[in-house]
């Protein structure tokens, strides 16, 4: 079947905003409350200590990217490197880790507009789903609309907490009751610095990992962009560094304001700074600008679940007849399938919250680690096939190749043992692995199975 391109319409502009859209959600404004419970002041460290993982992961994706810019979603860099299986296995725990975001995030943003319109919340999470599939069905172009200005509520909400809480620290906004207290004595005055000690910065790990997840998209979005190669290769570095930034800032201003043991689970820990600042109105604030996260990370978990599916059909790991786009050049198939998925995914949270849906959403856990490790061992064997072809090094490379490599990977294992001796994360870890079991299953029944059809005689 002859190939069907893609629409070119996404600017710099949009592919940015995409990727923030996948990154900053409601896991930094209010699941950092978890993190920042589970550490104390030290969760910073975990922050950066997962960054670090995750920026070294996009190196490896920036190289990859400016060396083969044919590549159209970041998962077929494992079928690049590694082969047929690791593409099939990697692209299908990447979709599966996304479809599971889709009614999670549209779950949460029904919780929030319950608030203010009078329906049941799993009517808002239906009509959520409607919005976000209309929306990826007009154009890509309209997508990357959306998102850049969802995004940009996201990044200067952002900004402004950081220059309203610096401002504070500093003593250039009054204290309550005239006085100005230690800009740091919040760090080490409740417990100390590692108030959980030194094994709770890692524990805190596994959970910031997860809430850092999609950098990435940015390749994915790379496929239907009018950029260069090599610019989509800078951008997976320079930008996950800002986004990380962010984080990493964001967090340190909250355990500075406020008293780290006075963040409430499933609360926004913003809203505790701010008002510790005295900012009276920061919850209704928070509220909708929680709603737009939530928005964002859903039109970008939406986006990525169609277009990784559209990519496994172009390759046959999925069913030929969804490789099917309409006059504006949008995957429409692929996008119904994971809106059909997404309205299972509510169903299940609403009828059975604490059984079936619960159990998806464990299964996930652990698929972004192991694609992430797929990706880097992909990376390191190109590489290495391009040095023994006697090919000049990439315009675009990893740094201290390959030690660093190595290094992201070995950190990531690191990442997964935490979660084996983690009580509150291992039932994730076993869903996980089990979901790797059927995923690679799955390659081999496939692979037997055409192995068959193209060695059976002609009827």
């Amino acid at each position: 079947m002859a190939t069907q391109e893609l629409s070119r319409s996404l600017k710099s502009r949009h592919i940015t905003m995409i990727s923030i859209g996948g990154i900053i959600g409601a896991g930094l404004f209010v699941g950092s409350s978890v993190a920042i419970d589970a550490a104390g002041p030290a969760i910073v460290l975990s922050y950066i200590l997962t960054g670090a993982l995750i920026f070294l992961v996009m190196r490896m994706l920036g190289e990859m990217a400016v060396s083969n810019s044919g590549v159209r979603s970041f998962t077929e860099f494992a079928r690049l490197g590694l082969g047929d299986w690791a593409g099939f296995v990697s692209g299908w725990l990447y979709w599966y880790f996304w479809i599971m975001v889709v009614p999670v995030e549209a779950i949460a943003g029904a919780n929030i507009l319950k608030a203010w319109i009078a329906l049941p919340a799993w009517e808002l999470g239906l009509l959520l789903m409607a919005a976000m599939t209309a929306v990826n069905m007009m154009s890509t172009r309209s997508y990357g609309e959306f998102e850049f200005w969802f995004s940009s509520v996201k990044v200067a909400a952002i900004i402004s907490f950081i220059v309203v809480c610096t401002a504070w620290l500093a003593g250039l906004i009054p204290h309550a009751g005239g006085h100005v207290a230690p800009a740091f004595a919040n760090l080490t005055s409740h417990g100390g610095f590692m108030p959980h000690g030194v094994a709770s910065v890692l524990g805190g790990a596994v959970t910031v990992f997860f809430a850092l997840t999609g950098a990435e998209i940015t390749t994915v979005a790379a496929a239907e962009s009018e950029e260069p190669a090599r610019a989509i290769g800078k951008l997976t570095t320079t930008l996950v560094l800002r986004i990380i930034a962010f984080y990493v800032l964001s967090i340190f201003l909250i355990v500075c304001v406020a008293p780290w043991n006075t963040v409430r689970v499933g609360e926004s820990p913003f809203v505790l700074a701010l008002g510790t600042i005295g900012v009276s109105w920061a919850s209704t604030a928070m509220s909708f600008i929680v709603l737009t996260a939530v928005l964002s990370c859903l039109n970008s978990a939406f986006y990525v679940c169609s277009r990784v599916m559209f990519t496994l059909a172009e390759k046959g790991d999925a069913p030929g007849w969804i490789i099917q786009l309409n006059s504006r050049k949008v995957p429409t198939r692929s996008v119904w399938i994971s809106a059909i998925a997404g309205v299972l995914g509510v169903l299940a949270a609403i009828l059975a919250p604490t059984t079936v849906f619960a159990t998806l959403v464990s299964a996930s856990g652990a698929l972004i680690l192991f694609v992430y490790i797929l990706i880097a061992l992909a990376q390191i064997r190109l590489r290495r096939q391009r040095d023994a072809a006697g090919l000049p090094p990439p315009a675009f490379r990893m740094w201290a190749f390959p030690v660093l490599s190595w290094i992201a990977i070995a950190g990531m294992g690191v990442v997964l043992l935490a979660m084996a001796v983690t009580p509150s994360q291992q039932k994730d870890l076993f869903f996980s692995l089990l979901a790797l079991a059927i995923a690679t299953g799955a390659y081999f029944a496939v692979r037997t199975r055409r192995t068959a059809v193209t060695s059976s005689p002609a009827s």
